[in-house]
C-alpha cells in the first residue's frame, strides 16, 4: 500500500476537500502512475453531488488522467518507468465477453469497471480516481502518451474526445459527408474538430448568436441558429449526421428533420428521458436513426491519441490548481468555462491532506 494525497467528496452537501487514502501495491499486471494533469469533467460534478443516486463517499472524482509510469507489475510489457501515459473512463473489464474481445470494453456485459466510484472486480475495494498524485491500473487500460502532443490539453481527449470520436468513426463519417454539431461545449468544440479532421463537412447548431464566431474558430464551416425557424427550414434534409451533445432535455424532431433519408442522429450528452416526445414520422418516413454512443474502447482511444498528436488537434482548457476545484464545479455548473478546466496536479504539494 502507498498513501495518496487527493481531494474527494465526503458528502452530497459538502465541498471536495483534502483527502488521504492508501492505493494498492501493483499487480503483476499493473502499471503505477504518477499523475501530472487531471480533466474535470462535468461527469465529475454529478458523482461528487450524487445526481446520479451511485455515489459512495468519500470519493475521488476524475477520468481524465495525464501522467508518468513509476512501476510497472512482473507481467507488464507495454510500458516501462518514465514513459508517459493516460488513463480515462475506465480501468477494467471482464475481457472475455463479445464486446471487450471487440475492444469496446465500454459495452462489457458484465459492466466496466470506472475510473473511480467502482468496485474493484479482485479486491471489492471502491476505484479512486484522478483528483490524486498518483494511481495504480492494469496495462491493459493504460494509454500511451504520442511524441509532440500537449499532455495538459490532451487530458479531456480522455473523456470529451472519445465520446464524439467514437460515433463519428464507428458511423463511418468521410470526406463528402455533412455533418451537424449540435451544441458547443466541452464534447461540441471536440466533435467540431474531429469531424473536420475526417473530412466532413462541418455545421454547429446553437441558440445563441454569440456562439457563431467560437464555432467558426474552431473549424465550423456553418453556423446554424437553432431557435430561427427560418434558418431551421433552409438546412431541411441536408445532412448525413447529427452529433448531438447537449447534455438536458431538447426537442430532437427539428433536427432530426435536417437530416437527409438514412441520416442519423447520435446521441452522446442526454441521459435523461427524450422530452418532448420524438414524432415517429420524422423517423418512419425518411429511414432515419436516432443512436446513442458511449465514450470509446481502449484501441480507438490510442488511435484518437495517435490522430491528435499527428494533426495537432487540442482541446481548448483552463488551467487550475486543485485548491480550487470547487470554484472550478461552481463555474461549471454555470457554463463558465471554455472548454474544459484541467488540474495541475502538481499543486497538490501545496496542501496538507487531512
Amino acid at each position: 500500500m502507498s498513501q495518496t494525497r487527493a481531494f474527494a467528496a465526503h458528502a452530497a452537501d459538502q465541498p471536495l476537500a483534502a483527502f488521504t487514502f492508501e492505493r494498492r501495491q501493483p499487480r503483476p499486471d499493473d502499471v503505477a502512475i504518477e499523475i501530472l494533469y487531471c480533466g474535470v469533467c462535468h461527469s465529475d460534478l454529478h458523482f461528487a453531488r450524487d445526481d446520479w443516486g451511485m455515489s459512495r463517499y468519500p470519493v475521488v472524482p476524475g477520468h481524465e488522467i495525464v501522467g508518468r509510469v513509476t512501476a510497472v507489475g512482473d507481467e507488464v510489457g507495454k510500458f516501462q518507468v518514465g514513459d508517459l501515459v493516460g488513463v480515462g473512463c475506465m480501468v477494467d473489464s471482464c475481457r472475455h465477453c463479445q464486446p471487450c474481445r471487440d475492444g469496446v470494453e465500454q459495452f462489457c456485459l458484465e459492466g466496466f469497471t470506472m475510473t473511480y466510484g467502482s468496485d474493484d472486480r479482485h479486491d471489492g475495494s471502491l476505484t479512486q480516481g484522478g483528483y490524486s498524485d498518483s494511481i495504480v491500473v492494469s496495462e491493459h487500460f493504460v494509454l500511451r502518451m504520442p511524441e509532440g502532443i500537449d499532455l495538459a490539453s490532451a487530458a479531456p481527449i480522455l473523456c470529451a474526445g472519445i465520446t464524439t470520436y467514437s460515433p463519428l468513426r464507428h458511423y463511418g463519417v468521410k470526406a463528402g459527408h455533412k455533418v451537424g454539431v449540435i451544441g458547443m461545449g466541452g464534447l461540441g468544440h471536440m466533435g467540431v474538430k474531429l469531424a473536420k479532421a475526417l473530412g466532413a463537412e462541418v455545421t454547429v447548431f446553437t441558440r445563441t448568436e454569440a456562439k457563431v464566431e467560437e464555432a467558426r474558430h474552431h473549424g465550423a464551416d456553418h453556423v446554424v441558429i437553432s431557435g430561427d425557424p427560418e434558418q431551421m427550414a433552409a438546412v431541411a434534409e441536408t445532412f448525413d449526421f447529427m452529433l448531438d451533445t447537449v447534455p438536458v432535455q431538447h426537442d430532437l424532431n427539428p433536427y432530426l428533420a435536417a437530416l437527409k433519408y438514412d441520416g442519423t442522429h447520435i446521441l452522446v450528452g442526454l441521459l435523461d428521458p427524450i422530452e418532448p416526445a420524438i414524432e415517429g414520422f420524422n423517423l418512419v418516413f425518411k429511414r432515419r436513426v436516432l443512436a446513442g454512443s458511449l465514450i470509446g474502447g481502449v484501441p480507438e482511444t490510442q488511435e484518437l491519441l495517435d490522430l491528435c498528436a499527428e494533426q495537432g488537434i487540442t482541446c481548448d482548457v483552463e488551467m487550475i490548481d486543485i485548491q480550487d476545484i470547487n470554484t472550478a464545479f461552481e463555474r461549471m455548473q454555470k457554463g463558465d468555462v471554455r472548454y474544459r478546466f484541467v488540474i495541475d496536479m502538481q499543486s497538490l504539494k501545496k496542501t496538507d491532506a487531512a
